[in-house]
């Protein structure tokens, strides 16, 4: 009987212990596998996030360059002084910090145009790889070339490259942004990977461009045939686990193909940096579960061997409790025990150190002598669990060594079964106390507290609109440029739809646009912006913007919500209207300038060879508007143009261009003429204006004019000999007595008055 109950005690036991094992193991299992999909997740994130910076990058800079290639044949833009063509030519993109320079080769390579105005010298990039691509056609598009020096410095640059083509058709050159690597190198430092982990940038063909940590002698390496290579090449994205070809480490690689450029962007994380604290709580986990197991053990060979013999008892128990204590000093919890009359009965090891004594000390010590001045602090916890109430709070308490610490403090009342109070319920012989340390806890909350509140601070702080919904696209975020934008408020806007608050409107016909943020949760994928999308508010302002949205998802890949970024580009997009109005317009006058002039004359001529009719040009200046501007001061002189200018434009026909030629000087484009006599009736209306006097500033003011008239074709084949034979005519006005047209005649002819019938 003995032996049976033995055996089945030693059964039970071990089977304890194999439950306990297989408890704690499936636990370390668990926290381990939580580990790996938290560094997936988290790299996954990462990287959809670099991919998305390095594409609207490229994207910007792609659109920039077909901008300019489409632009780089117009005549107006061409005739402009160099610094205004620079300006015209690259807009912000291209000028950004990123940027280390742009330039335009002609057909044969060399170097006609530079973002830095003038090179030292002639350069001809004829050899390199992109211009052999696009001069052979063997490359449509933007084509990312080789990593190089810059021809300015010595910083590593990407050259990004597109053709672009004559009137006929035919290749005329290549525009080239060279890219700062530094700015790829920027993003990657950016990321806190551990030890011997990095991001890295490759084109397709495995060339490295970009990683962190940086080395230079890595940039222009390839890496082509590798085994890990072969994997980043074989999808568009992807994670697996591999070993480093540049160093030789194991690490968990996370990669995304860049939208459709030959580009890869990487994540490689140690796998030893992601199962390092997952191996020391195995450590702790598994000493623990082999401690309990064996403490099972022990417990039942204590009650066999009790069974066995009795005189062993006490020896046994004795053990047990050394192995209870044992375990229970090695835990890193604080843990004691008081009695009903708050007296100590226990306290484990870390229990003594935390207070600074020793066991014998602490037994049957007061509780208020223990705690001293914080007992008042706790008086109404202890009190609370000797009624049989369980505590549980937080404290902050200073250890033996002054140092401070937070902790979670539990009572937990111990019930005598066998005496019970008054009303019926058991009495409480005692409290088990428990401390746990929770200061790295409180540091890793305090951490995530400042993480969280850096994030609004930086969402704040943003210059362009952030707007956050949940899964149903209803506002769960503003920011405030958001509110200011959209002219809601944020507690206000919360639960609306996004449509509602945020109202994206077609700029040409004022429809409805799709919003991406919609089409971002419905797709599950990032959106960028979409050509002539404005803003409209419920007060019918409306705001130029470039949309992008991306979806939320949580570590589980669900989606939760979605973010809107709307940035305002109101400004920018009115000055280039600005800029390309002040290309063909006089500041002063507003009056067609020689560059728009020019262009309507050939366009002009054009028609009248076709056609068989004539074009007159009449070149004039003001008489007596030296001595207004002598006298009176340029700013009267300016103002007397400017009103001069508006008589101009109202006599002559919708047709007709009237340009300011500089200073008092202008010439008049009349298209479509059957006669020279039409352009005599402009002529006189033009001396009629100077009839009537100008009123500027309280001052009236008499000019009159003197001018010449050429037509097409008698006088000349361009715009340019019309108008010199036209100012050779005025001049013999001028002689005449001033006042008066002169129309030109034949070769060798003096020119004739026009007469003023």
């Amino acid at each position: 009987m003995r032996h049976s109950s033995s055996r089945r005690l030693i059964v039970l036991a071990v089977l304890l212990s194999l439950g306990i094992g297989a408890l704690f193991t499936r636990v370390i299992v668990t926290i381990r596998d939580d580990e790996w999909n938290y560094a997936r997740t988290t790299n996954a994130n990462l990287v959809q996030a670099l991919e998305k910076s390095v594409a609207r990058t490229l994207d910007g800079l792609d659109r920039s360059m077909v901008g300019l290639a489409a632009n780089i044949h117009l005549p107006d833009v061409m005739v402009l002084p160099a610094h205004l063509r620079r300006q015209v030519l690259f807009d912000h993109s291209l000028r950004s910090p990123a940027v280390a320079a742009v330039s335009v080769s002609d057909a044969h390579g060399n170097i006609v145009l530079h973002s830095s105005g003038v090179l030292g010298q002639q350069v001809n990039v004829g050899a390199s790889d992109y211009f052999i691509a696009h001069r052979s056609a063997a490359h449509e598009g933007l084509y990312i070339g080789q990593p190089q020096r810059a021809h300015t410095s010595e910083e590593f640059v990407l050259p990004l490259s597109r053709a672009y083509f004559d009137q006929q058709g035919d290749f005329a050159g290549v525009v080239v942004v060279a890219l700062r690597l530094a700015y790829f190198n920027d993003l990657l430092r950016a990321l806190d990977l551990g030890a011997s982990s990095g991001a890295n940038l490759f084109r397709r063909d495995g060339i490295v461009l970009a990683r962190f940590p940086y080395n230079g002698a890595d940039v222009g390496r390839s890496l082509a045939g590798t085994p890990t290579m072969l994997k980043l090449q074989a999808a568009s994205e992807g994670i697996f686990v591999g070993t480093a070809a540049i160093d030789g480490v194991q690490h968990l690689y996370t990669f995304r193909h860049i939208g459709t450029y030959p580009l890869i962007i990487n994540i490689a994380q140690s796998t030893d940096t992601i199962l390092a604290q997952w191996r020391r709580s195995a450590w702790q986990l598994g000493s623990f579960a082999l401690a309990l197991m064996l403490a099972c053990l022990g417990l039942a060979v204590l009650f066999v061997r009790e069974l066995a013999a009795r005189q062993r008892v006490s020896a046994r128990l004795q053990q047990a409790e050394h192995d209870m204590r044992t375990i229970l000093d090695n835990l890193p919890s604080m843990v004691a025990y008081w009695d009903s009359d708050q007296g100590n009965r226990f306290a484990n090891q870390a229990y003594q150190s935390h207070f600074g004594v020793t066991a014998d000390t602490l037994l049957h010590t007061p509780v208020k002598n223990l705690l001293g001045t914080n007992f008042d602090q706790s008086r109404p916890y202890i009190q609370a669990a000797l009624r049989g109430q369980r505590q549980m709070f937080e404290r902050t308490i200073r250890d033996a060594r002054g140092d401070e610490r937070f902790t979670l403090v539990s009572y937990v009342p111990d019930f005598d079964s066998q005496h019970t109070t008054a009303q019926g319920a058991a009495m409480v012989r005692g409290v088990f106390v428990q401390i746990t340390d929770i200061t790295e806890r409180k540091r890793i909350e305090n951490e995530l507290f400042e993480e969280k509140e850096l994030m609004r601070l930086t969402l704040q702080s943003i210059g362009d609109a952030v707007l956050c919904t949940d899964a149903n696209a209803c506002v769960t975020y503003l920011n405030p440029v958001a509110e200011r934008l959209t002219g809601w408020q944020a507690f206000s806007a919360a639960g609306e739809h996004i449509d509602k608050v945020a109202p994206l409107r077609m700029a040409t016909n004022g429809a409805d646009a799709i919003s991406p943020l919609c089409q971002a949760l419905a797709q599950v994928r990032t959106l960028g912006p979409t050509p002539g999308v404005v803003l409209q508010r419920a007060d019918g302002q409306r705001f130029d913007v470039e949309e992008s949205a991306s979806p939320i998802t949580d570590r589980h890949g669900q989606v939760t919500g979605a973010v809107m970024v709307l940035h305002d580009v109101t400004e920018s997009a009115a000055m280039a209207a600005r800029l390309a109005h002040l290309a063909h317009y006089d500041a002063l006058t507003d009056l067609p300038n020689r560059v728009l002039l020019k262009d309507r004359a050939q366009q002009a001529i054009a028609l009248a060879r076709r056609s068989g009719q004539q074009v007159a040009v009449l070149y004039f200046d003001l008489d007596g508007f030296k001595q207004i501007n002598d006298t009176l001061g340029h700013d009267v002189g300016d103002l007397l143009l400017v009103q001069f200018a508006q008589r101009l434009s109202a006599v002559v026909r919708q047709s007709d261009t009237v340009c300011r030629q500089g200073g008092d000087e202008f010439i008049a484009l009349l298209p479509v003429l059957g006669s020279a006599e039409q352009a005599c009736v402009v002529a006189r209306k033009i001396l009629a204006i100077c009839a009537q006097p100008l009123q500027v500033q309280e001052r009236r003011l008499q000019v009159g004019v003197s001018g010449g008239i050429a037509w097409f074709p008698q006088h000349g084949e361009t715009i340019d000999e019309l108008a010199r034979q036209a100012d050779a005519a005025m001049y013999v006005a001028k002689r005449a007595g001033r006042m008066q047209f002169r129309l030109c005649g034949a070769l060798g002819e003096e020119p004739q008055r026009v007469s003023c019938l």
